[in-house]
C-alpha cells in the first residue's frame, strides 16, 4: 500500500479525494489542524498528521515516505474581516506543502486549484484552461488568492521540477459539505425556503464524487504543468433554486432582483459580520462574481484524462438527501 498524503482530507472535497483513494487501496495520511472539524474523518483509518499546514515542520513530517501528495486544503471564504488573511493562508500553505513534497521525493503531486483562476466565459462560449487569469484581473480576495497560489505552483513546476498537475473544480456540490461552502449554504437556505428572490448568474455544478474521480484520473494520466477544469454541468441560479425547491416540496422564489438592490444589503450584512464574525451569507465580491454566468468546459479532461461527471439532478439530490440527514434542513 502506497502512502498519499491528503491536505483538507476532513472538509469537503478532499475527504472525498481521500475516501476515494483509501477504496482504490492506498494508505492515507491526512494532514488536520486540532480545529478542523472531524465529522468526515470519523471511521476512516486514515493515519492523520496533527498540526498547520503553513508550518513547514509538519509539512515535512507529513511528506516522509509519502508516494504522492494531493493539497486539496484551501481558506475557502468570500469575506473575512482581513481579508488578505485568505490570500496570506493559502500561499503559506501552498508554498510549505509543495516545498516539502521536493524535499522529500515525492513522485507525484495534484494541486486543487479553482476555476476562480480562469476568465469567466466571454459572450455564449464556456471558459476554458486557455483563459488563466492575472491576479489583479480576479475579482475578489478569495479568487485572488487561487491565482497566486496556483502561478506559484507554476513556478516550482518550471523553475524546480515540481511534478505537479493541476485541477480546477468548478462548483462542487454532494455529501459531506460540514461546513457548509458558500454554495452549500444556498443549497441549506433554499431548501429551507429562505431564499426568497435571486440574481440573474449561473454555475458549473459537479458532483463531489466526480471531482474526486476526477483527481485520481490526474494522478494517473495528467500532464505535469498542465492545468483540467473537472465540471460538471452549466446550471443558471433560477433553475437550481427551482430545482431544489422541487426536491423538497417548496414554491420556487420568483422575485429576480437586480444586483443593483442588493448591494445595500450586502454592505449592511458586512458590517453586521464584522461585528459578530460570521461569514455574510452575501457580500459584495459575491455580488460582482454575479456578473459572470460562471460556464466552464471539462472538454480537456475528457479528452486526456477520460473524465466525465454525472448529470447535475443526481448530484442536487444527493446534496439536498445529505444535508436533510445531517439535519441542516428541517
Amino acid at each position: 500500500m502506497s502512502v498519499v498524503v491528503v491536505t483538507g482530507a476532513g472538509g469537503f472535497v478532499g475527504s472525498a479525494v481521500a475516501r476515494l483513494l483509501s477504496g482504490a487501496g492506498h494508505r492515507v495520511r491526512a494532514i488536520v489542524r486540532a480545529s478542523s472539524p472531524r465529522r468526515n474523518l470519523e471511521g476512516t483509518g486514515f493515519e492523520e498528521v496533527a498540526g498547520d499546514l503553513r508550518d513547514p515542520d509538519v509539512a515535512g513530517r507529513a511528506m516522509q515516505g509519502a508516494r504522492a501528495l494531493f493539497h486539496v486544503a484551501a481558506d475557502y471564504r468570500l469575506w473575512a474581516p482581513d481579508p488578505d488573511e485568505i490570500r496570506r493562508n493559502n500561499l503559506a500553505m501552498t508554498g510549505a506543502v509543495m516545498r516539502a513534497a521536493l524535499a522529500a521525493g515525492v513522485e507525484r503531486v495534484v494541486y486543487t486549484s479553482s476555476v476562480a483562476t480562469l476568465a469567466p466565459p466571454h459572450g455564449t462560449e464556456p471558459s476554458d484552461e486557455t483563459r488563466p487569469l492575472d491576479e489583479p484581473g480576479a475579482v475578489g480576495v478569495y479568487k485572488r488568492s487561487k491565482v497566486a497560489a496556483e502561478r506559484l505552483v507554476e513556478a516550482m513546476v518550471r523553475d524546480e521540477g515540481l511534478p505537479a498537475v493541476i485541477v480546477n473544480p468548478s462548483t462542487p456540490i454532494g455529501p459531506r459539505d460540514v461546513r457548509p461552502t458558500p454554495t452549500g449554504r444556498v443549497v441549506v437556505e433554499a431548501a429551507s425556503g429562505r431564499m426568497p428572490a435571486f440574481v440573474d448568474t449561473g454555475l458549473n455544478l459537479v458532483h463531489v464524487d466526480d471531482v474526486a474521480r476526477g483527481h485520481l484520473l490526474a494522478l494517473d494520466h495528467g500532464r505535469i504543468g498542465e492545468r483540467y477544469v473537472l465540471g460538471g454541468q452549466d446550471v443558471a441560479l433560477a433553475r437550481m433554486l427551482a430545482d431544489i425547491a422541487a426536491l423538497v416540496g417548496r414554491r420556487p422564489p420568483r422575485i429576480r432582483l437586480a444586483r443593483g438592490l442588493v448591494v445595500p444589503l450586502a454592505a449592511a450584512a458586512e458590517a453586521v459580520a464584522r461585528l459578530t464574525g460570521r461569514e455574510p451569507f452575501v457580500s459584495l465580491d459575491a455580488l460582482r462574481m454575479s456578473r459572470h454566468k460562471m460556464y466552464y468546459s471539462s472538454a480537456k479532461a475528457t479528452r486526456e484524462l477520460g473524465y466525465h461527471a454525472r448529470p447535475y439532478g443526481e448530484a442536487l439530490a444527493d446534496a439536498v438527501a445529505w444535508f436533510r440527514s445531517a439535519g441542516y434542513i428541517r
